[in-house]
């Protein structure tokens, strides 16, 4: 914890308006903050449409989280998804170009797309979501990321784990019985990626964040992917588990809409679907540690009264522990 005064800070609203403006993009004072923790997003009224958009949001990247070039393959990844006309939002390129500077910030400007969360409830919608998953991947597949990560056990288990521990993240009394449940679990993961690897799985671009709030659902146009944020390279199934919640048979009935849909147009490796709960086991320890690394950002205490707490990290054991019991499980399918 330092006193000194985070970059986010210094982004009001007179600095979105004027970086907008540096790239002729004229707001009418009408500006929203949208949801966002990892960067800082807003919805703008233009005075002229641009594109036909008249509302555009833009986003403001989190300061060395990452490099340009790996900012622009995101865009670029999106582009190529719109151009093989799967819905997804992708930025718009005022002046010729889809990355901007501003004022100590890169930021991007897309058009504004609306929408709610769909219901999961309906094997319909799952069905819809599954066919999108499939051409998105059908287009992820067709080359690699050159310079985004993959999802894998040291970047998002070991690291995480290891970054922790260095920096007294974790209180004393709880730590010993975390960092314990962790190498037990990390140690399944391992075992789990590995059979997977042997199996053949094969790995493609991916949304990589694809929860419920990442697709906005329109009842004429289905899904639309937004945020491809933490596009990056990994087993299909990634894209796939986010959409899975309550019990066992909840989700074994999600998953068989899903894969209805993403089967008609596209072969899934349900080998894969042993990978599921090492993905989640793995999300839950990344999780932690990007609150931790986030803290001096003001807006996570706010946010996150309860993080960091003797009682959270206990919670974090149990749910640890939890996993090692669902790894041992055999896998959910459809």
């Amino acid at each position: 914890m330092t006193d000194a005064l985070h970059p986010y800070e210094t982004l009001t609203p007179d600095v979105v308006m004027d970086a907008l403006s540096s790239i002729g993009l004229h707001g009418d004072g009408r500006l929203l903050g949208l949801s966002s923790y990892e960067n800082r997003v807003y919805q703008v009224h233009l005075e002229d449409a641009f594109e036909g958009c008249p509302i555009v949001v833009a986003k403001f990247y989190r300061p060395a989280r990452w490099s340009e070039a790996q900012i622009l393959e995101e865009h670029a990844f999106a582009a190529e998804l719109l151009q093989a006309e799967v819905p997804a939002v992708a930025p718009l390129a005022p002046g010729g170009a889809t990355l901007h500077h501003h004022a100590g910030f890169a930021f991007s400007v897309s058009p504004r797309r609306g929408g709610r969360a769909p219901e999961l409830d309906d094997g319909e919608v799952l069905e819809w979501i599954g066919r999108y998953l499939a051409r998105l991947h059908t287009v992820g597949a067709r080359r690699p990321f050159a310079v985004r990560p993959a999802l894998d056990v040291a970047s998002f288990g070991e690291e995480p784990r290891d970054w922790l521990l260095a920096h007294h993240g974790i209180p004393l009394d709880v730590q010993g019985d975390w960092q314990r449940a962790c190498e037990l679990a990390l140690a399944r993961i391992r075992t789990a990626f590995d059979a997977a690897a042997a199996a053949g799985v094969r790995t493609l671009r991916l949304h990589g964040d694809c929860h419920p709030g990442n697709i906005l659902w329109t009842p004429d146009a289905g899904p639309h992917f937004v945020d491809l944020d933490d596009a990056r390279t990994g087993p299909a199934v990634q894209d796939l588990w986010m959409l899975l919640s309550g019990e066992r048979a909840d989700r074994q009935r999600q998953l068989g809409g899903l894969l209805d849909g993403y089967e008609q147009l596209r072969d899934f490796d349900r080998t894969e679907l042993a990978l599921i709960e090492p993905l989640r086991t793995l999300r839950l320890i990344h999780y932690s540690a990007w609150l931790a690394r986030r803290w001096d950002d003001p807006a996570f205490p706010h946010a996150f009264p309860w993080f960091g707490t003797s009682d959270y990290w206990r919670g974090q054991v149990q749910m640890l522990e939890e996993q090692l019991e669902a790894m041992d499980e055999p896998p959910v399918v459809a």
